[in-house]
């Protein structure tokens, strides 16, 4: 079992900047890919990014890349989502999940394993 707590959400303006955490506990953190997801009001949970085992490969959305960063420090057990030139749309609640399929084939919410609660992101004009 592995236990995931996202922190460090917020409202902030558009063209502004978040960095999500996500702290976990329970089984080996790095034996994990770690994605993010997020789910806007009335829509399904979709993916934003995910982050290989190690840290060193990093997979986007279309729609966040150049201005979302996936990182993870495993000593810390932790993954970060850090947002900068966030836009309206991008306001929704983002989940932290672990995985124990490759990041690189994990981009669907069936493909994880444990889920965070959330945290709720908005952004204002």
């Amino acid at each position: 079992q592995v236990e995931l707590v996202e922190s460090g959400g917020g409202l902030v303006q558009a063209g502004g900047s978040l960095r999500l955490s996500c702290v976990a506990s329970g089984r080996t953190f790095s034996n994990f890919a770690m994605g993010w997801f997020r789910q806007a009001p009335g829509r399904e949970r979709v993916f934003v990014g995910a982050i290989t085992r190690g840290g060193v490969g990093t997979y986007y959305v279309d729609s966040v890349k150049g201005r979302f960063t996936i990182s993870r420090d495993n000593a810390k057990n932790t993954a970060y989502l850090q947002m900068d030139s966030l836009k309206l749309e991008d306001t929704a609640v983002y989940y932290c999940a672990a995985t124990s399929r490759l990041a690189r084939t994990a981009a669907k919410a069936s493909d994880y394993d444990y889920w965070g609660q959330g945290t709720q992101v908005t952004i204002s004009s």
